[in-house]
């Protein structure tokens, strides 16, 4: 409701206004009696004293605005000075956290060439910013791990008869270390002729019963991997391939399984987990984010230089999914949809590069938290990360052809940035590549920091729904040498009284002596002890060899650097006094020339 006329403090008395409603009631019973003339000079004294109390509060309203309007502009010029120094702030203290965790990749022991390309990859130059989910992390119910305990107990069991799963038996022979850590996919793409997604994927999509639970149709099962094989064949990357969607996908699988973090999960999560590993490289072009972003590429103008790679393996899978032929997603409802591909763009986004020193920074403060309540995306996104970059991790003859595959993919990126005049990315120059030092520096600052946040991360988050049972030591354990030595824990299902791994044996004959000093390497970030919940890292030994092996080809590589820096020295030297021996050999030349040409001359001489 207005008020009639300015406020007092302006100089003028306001006149007092009669409540609407009033007016109106009195107005219509006086309608009803009155004669037309009264009624006529009535209504004219209402209408002026209405367009008077009008005129007052449309000029009270204008010069309360007017005055307004002066605040609102200074307010709004001083927010947007305040909002820009304090980006300003925020991207200086960004890039100062970076140089804090690159700060440790600058001793003299690291070449330069490797602190540019670890720079380059793992910082977040061109990233974008991370939507945050206020989520709660929710445990599974008891049912939930009765339900897991089956899961295990079933594990080996005969996979269900359809169209698609005539398995050949070289196939189904090697499927049986699908829960190994380190799972050799180069045999099985042998076996497999080449289809290891068909196989894996579906094997590991029914193991945890999301066929069933998600009603997917074994047809347009078949013909979803179908075309997900043939996306990551595409551009015939030698390193992000099938290959490598299947590696990463078996990889979360055994954190999933042998870590208990399926118990911490919901079957949609589980699910989702699986996809997202599935489809995180789905259509690489076999070259870099920051490739994209300096030939200006398509895909880089779609995405405006952000996470590009990223943000297309994201969309192409979901509009992928979106045809009917290929969706496995269809009976799903709309709210569990959501669910899925939130968390699917989520930790495929969560395998930009340039976000790792952030993500891991972010993990380590919530660590230290002394309640802490980790996001469900956070954790899960940080898994697929680590399982992404874990090569390096696993056995040497494993490591080593990936390592190959990978720097030949940065080799041909590199034959075309010198093809279209760009600089040549860090690693690219395959004849001036340090590959033991990278993949030494890779290990000491990536991977092993981060596979020990995950090793802390999810300890914290499943104590308290995976109590350990000393009677019954898991497969894979870590052998503590020191004299106070404790009894193996092993991992159990809560309320189902089975043990992961324990179904069949494992090959151990890879595995070298443990040391004191590797047991010590073992030990996780926060330390360990008798009463705390471990998990199995089978990881740490690997880490210890794999670097082990890298030195020793360091010093081969750098006695042969040498060697032909030495030979290409004596050779320039060779040359030189070649050069300066030839002006003195065409002199004496000269001269015998001349004597020849004039015999009285030289006789009279």
């Amino acid at each position: 409701m207005y008020e009639p006329g300015p406020s007092s403090e302006e100089g003028v008395v306001s006149e007092p206004e009669p409540e609407p409603t009033g007016v109106s009631v009195s107005v219509s019973v006086s309608v009803s009696e009155e004669p037309s003339a009264s009624r006529s000079s009535r209504l004219t004294v209402i209408t002026v004293v209405v367009v008077v109390v009008a005129v007052r509060a449309m000029s009270r309203l204008r010069r309360e605005s007017s005055r307004q309007s002066v605040i609102t502009v200074e307010l709004i010029q001083f927010i947007i000075q305040y909002r820009a120094k304090e980006t300003q702030e925020k991207k200086k203290r960004r890039l100062a956290d970076e140089d804090d965790e690159l700060s440790e990749v600058q001793p003299d022991a690291v070449p330069p060439e490797v602190r540019e390309w670890l720079a380059s990859t793992f910082t977040r130059q061109m990233a974008t910013s991370r939507r945050k989910s206020d989520e709660k992390p929710k445990f599974r119910s008891v049912a939930h791990a009765i339900r897991a305990g089956i899961f295990v107990d079933r594990m080996y069991r005969r996979v269900s008869s359809s169209a698609l799963t005539a398995f050949p038996p070289d196939v189904v022979r090697l499927l049986k270390n699908l829960d190994d850590w380190t799972f050799d996919v180069f045999a099985l793409t042998e076996a497999a002729s080449g289809q290891v997604v068909k196989y894996v994927a579906y094997e590991l999509f029914n193991r945890y019963g999301s066929i069933h639970k998600f009603k997917i149709a074994p047809g347009i099962l078949e013909a979803f991997l179908h075309r997900v094989e043939e996306g990551y064949c595409r551009y015939r990357n030698p390193y992000h391939n099938n290959l490598h969607a299947v590696d990463v996908m078996q990889t979360i699988h055994y954190c999933l399984c042998n870590t208990g973090l399926m118990n911490w999960l919901t079957d949609l999560e589980i699910f989702a987990s699986l996809l997202a590993a599935l489809l995180h490289d789905y259509e690489h072009t076999g070259t870099t984010n920051n490739f994209h972003v300096m030939s200006g590429s398509e895909t880089a103008l779609l995405y405006n230089d952000r996470a590009v790679l990223e943000n297309h393996h994201a969309s192409a899978s979901f509009r992928l999914l979106r045809e009917d032929e290929y969706n496995i997603l269809s009976h799903l409802s709309r709210e569990e949809f959501r669910e899925l591909r939130g968390l699917v763009i989520e930790m495929v986004l969560g395998t930009d590069m340039t976000n790792h020193f952030q993500q891991m920074k972010a993990m380590r403060q919530l660590l230290t938290l002394q309640e802490t309540t980790i996001d469900k995306q956070k954790v899960l996104s940080l898994v697929l990360h680590c399982c992404d970059i874990s090569h390096p991790a696993k056995q040497w003859g494993v490591h080593h052809r990936w390592t190959m595959l990978l720097l030949e993919e940065f080799f041909r990126q590199g034959d075309l940035e010198k093809e279209l005049g760009l600089p040549f990315s860090p690693l690219c120059d395959r004849n001036n590549t340090l590959v033991a030092e990278s993949q030494i520096c890779f290990i000491d600052f990536i991977v092993e920091p981060s596979m020990g946040v995950m090793s802390d991360m999810l300890e914290l988050i499943l104590a308290p729904i995976a109590p350990m049972n000393k009677s019954k030591p898991a497969t894979l354990v870590e052998h503590e040498t020191t004299a106070n030595s404790t009894t193996n824990s092993a991992i159990v299902i809560p309320n189902s009284g089975i043990t992961p791994s324990m179904d069949k044996p494992r090959d151990h004959r890879s595995e070298a002596k443990t040391t004191a000093a590797e047991c010590l390497a073992r030990k996780s970030v926060t330390g360990t002890t008798a009463s705390k919940f471990n998990i199995p890292k089978p990881w740490l030994t690997c880490l210890v060899e794999n670097k082990r092996i890298w030195k020793e080809q360091a010093v081969k590589d750098a006695e042969a650097r040498a060697l032909a820096t030495a030979a290409e020295e004596a050779a320039a030297a060779a040359a030189a006094e070649a050069e300066e021996s030839k002006p003195e050999t065409e002199a004496a030349d000269g001269e015998q020339s001349e004597a020849a040409a004039d015999p009285a001359d030289g006789a009279a001489a």
